[in-house]
């Protein structure tokens, strides 16, 4: 059993985990998966035939408060889901933003992924994306995007999306869910302090009307330990992997359908005939 950590900058990651999968390694893939989505999901469709794992690097997936946030979502607690609001902005200076410059979205491209994982893990895939890419910051890269926003349509729902690569730190992260039977807020999320919880009726140990809950504090690193150990167990048959991956697939499909580096239509069939 060999595995490696795909790491490169996000123009040079996609060939090199694709090399990997080729060799016959299991890969933990550091986000995002590349601006080519038919060679990543073609590089899926191999890992899949040779029984390799392929894990994105999506660390709030470890977070214990996204993970109480999506427990509650998805087990109906808080009714039929109607809202997500995410905002994840940072602060970088102009030489990462150069890096970023590589790939249409800029910072949305670079940092969106984390989000849309959350989003659609909770709603599935969206019907229709609109999103805003500015430069109101960086006249430096005129093509670069540093202020964006993204809508994403569902059946029942919609979800958006605030990233911007200005924000002064400490940044004002917060994660919202909204549903018919009640609503989840977490601010901030990085590092995560509360969750406002908000029932229209009690549910388990929780009362209807409004709780604040107190979170522990749990630091950057330890996500990136529960990313690692959970693909250790998953390589030794401990355990199934946390996110299947037809979720991995959708997130990048999302994500580069937001940055406007891919065509629905064309998207949408490949998916169907890969889930079929």
């Amino acid at each position: 059993m060999v595995a490696i950590a795909v790491e490169p900058r996000n123009h040079l990651s996609l060939a090199v985990a694709e090399a990997a999968i080729a060799a016959g390694k299991h890969i933990w893939f550091d986000k995002p998966a590349g601006d080519n989505f038919e060679s990543f999901a073609r590089m899926l469709d191999q890992a899949v035939e040779r029984g390799l794992q392929v894990q994105m690097g999506y660390m709030f997936r470890y977070s214990p408060a996204f993970a109480t946030v999506a427990e509650w979502a998805r087990s109906g607690m808080l009714g039929e889901l109607f809202a997500v609001r995410a905002h994840m902005s940072t602060h970088v200076d102009l030489t990462e933003r150069t890096q970023q410059s590589r790939h249409r979205g800029g910072i949305l491209y670079d940092l969106g992924g984390h989000m849309i994982d959350q989003i659609v893990w909770l709603l599935g895939r969206p019907t229709h994306i609109t999103t805003v890419l500015r430069n109101v910051a960086t006249p430096e890269l005129p093509t670069y995007s540093d202020n964006t926003l993204a809508s994403f349509e569902f059946p029942s729902a919609l979800a958006s999306l605030e990233i911007a690569a200005m924000e002064p730190p400490p940044t004002a992260r917060r994660f919202e869910v909204f549903g018919t039977l009640g609503s989840a807020i977490l601010e901030p999320f990085d590092p995560s302090r509360t969750i406002r919880l908000t029932l229209k009726a009690a549910s388990g140990e929780y009362p209807a009307g409004e709780t604040i809950i107190e979170l522990a504090q749990v630091s950057r690193q330890e996500f990136y330990e529960g990313e690692l150990a959970a693909f250790v167990r998953v390589l030794r048959g401990e355990q199934a992997p946390d996110r299947p991956v037809t979720h991995e697939r959708l997130v990048q499909e999302t994500l580069l359908r937001a940055t406007g580096r891919l065509d629905v239509s064309a998207t949408v069939r490949n998916a169907t005939a890969a889930d079929s």
